[in-house]
């Protein structure tokens, strides 16, 4: 599994820009949500396109076959 990156900016007016790479989702934003809160207040949010990434691909496949018959 690959661990998440933090492109963290703090501006001269003291904007802080979070961009998390290598996490999708919910997960993105729990992340992003973990340094808001350790360095202070959000004026915004700007969901990537690897938010909206469903990840890697699981695929099953079942066999049922019918006890009775």
């Amino acid at each position: 599994m690959q661990q998440p990156e933090f492109d963290i900016t703090i501006g001269k007016d003291g904007k802080l820009k979070i961009h998390v790479k290598g996490a999708q989702g919910a997960k993105c934003l729990e992340l992003a949500d973990l340094v808001r809160d350790i360095v202070g207040k959000e004026e915004s949010r700007q969901l990537t396109s690897e938010y909206y990434d469903p990840g890697p691909n699981v695929r099953m496949n079942v066999d049922v076959r019918n006890r009775n018959a």
